[in-house]
C-alpha cells in the first residue's frame, strides 16, 4: 500500500518572549493511503501545529514532509496552495462556513472556483448524504453547531480530496451531536476511499481510526495501531 504522508524528522521552533520554544522536535510516521490516522495528545503538545506542516499550511524548521507525492519543502507557497486545492481537504473545529452564503453555496462555491460542472447539484448530493437536504438555503447564523459541522463536512468531500485532515472535528460539538459527525466523517470517508488525518484529544475518537500517534511535550510518546470497537 503507497504511503500517501511521509514525515521524517520534523522540527518547528517559535521565537516566545525572545526565547526559542520547540513545539516539535524530531517526529516521523508514515501513513498509508485509504487509511485513517490519529494524532492525539494534550493542549499544547503540538498536534494542531504538526497537522499544518502536514498540510503545508506552514513550513519546518527541519526535516521533510512528503505529501500526495511531492515533497512541500521543495515548493514554494503558491505550489504547497496548489496541491491542496487539488488533492486535501479541511475540518476545523470552528467550522469556518462563510457567514454570508447559504449552506448550498457553501459547498458549492469551491467547486465552482474549479470549474466543476454541476456544482450545486453535487454540493445539493452532499447535504443530503449528511442529512440537510432541507436546509440548504439556511445561513450558519441559522444552523445549530452540529448542523454548521455537517456542512463542513459536505464541503470538505465536494472536491473529492486524497486526503483529509480533520482539526478536533469534535471540539466545539456536545457528545450526541459530535458522535453523529463522527459516523458521518468515517462513513463519507470509507465511501470517498479518502485518507483521514484527524487531530483531537478525544481517546475515544482516536481509537476509530487504523492508527494512532500520541504526542507530549512536542515529541512521540508512542504510536500503535488502533484496535476498533
Amino acid at each position: 500500500m503507497s504511503k500517501i504522508l511521509n514525515v521524517q524528522h520534523l522540527g518547528k521552533s517559535y521565537l516566545s518572549g525572545g526565547k526559542s520554544l520547540t513545539v516539535l522536535d524530531d517526529i516521523s510516521f508514515e501513513v498509508a493511503s485509504g487509511t485513517s490516522y490519529a494524532i492525539v495528545g494534550p493542549s499544547g503538545s503540538g498536534k494542531t501545529t504538526l497537522l499544518g506542516l502536514c498540510a503545508g499550511l506552514d513550513t519546518p524548521d527541519t526535516g521533510t514532509v512528503a505529501l500526495c507525492g511531492s515533497h512541500l519543502t521543495e515548493l514554494d507557497e503558491d505550489g504547497r496552495a496548489s496541491l491542496r486545492n487539488k488533492k486535501v481537504g479541511f475540518i476545523f473545529q470552528n467550522f469556518q462556513l462563510l457567514p454570508t452564503l447559504s449552506a448550498l453555496e457553501n459547498v458549492s462555491v469551491p467547486l465552482e472556483l474549479r470549474g466543476t460542472k454541476g456544482a450545486a447539484n453535487t454540493a445539493r448530493t452532499l447535504l443530503e448524504k449528511v442529512g440537510l437536504g432541507d436546509r440548504t438555503h439556511h445561513y450558519p447564523s441559522q444552523l445549530s453547531g452540529g448542523e454548521q459541522q455537517r456542512v463542513a463536512l459536505a464541503r470538505a468531500f465536494a472536491n473529492r480530496p486524497e486526503i483529509l485532515f480533520a482539526d478536533e472535528p469534535t471540539g466545539n460539538l456536545d457528545e450526541e451531536t459530535g458522535e453523529r459527525v463522527v459516523e458521518l466523517l468515517f462513513n463519507l470517508n470509507k465511501e470517498a476511499g479518502t485518507t483521514l488525518i484527524i487531530v483531537t484529544h478525544d481517546l475515544n475518537l482516536a481509537r476509530r481510526c487504523d492508527g494512532l500517534m500520541r504526542l507530549k511535550g512536542g515529541r512521540i510518546f508512542n504510536s500503535e495501531t488502533a484496535s476498533h470497537p
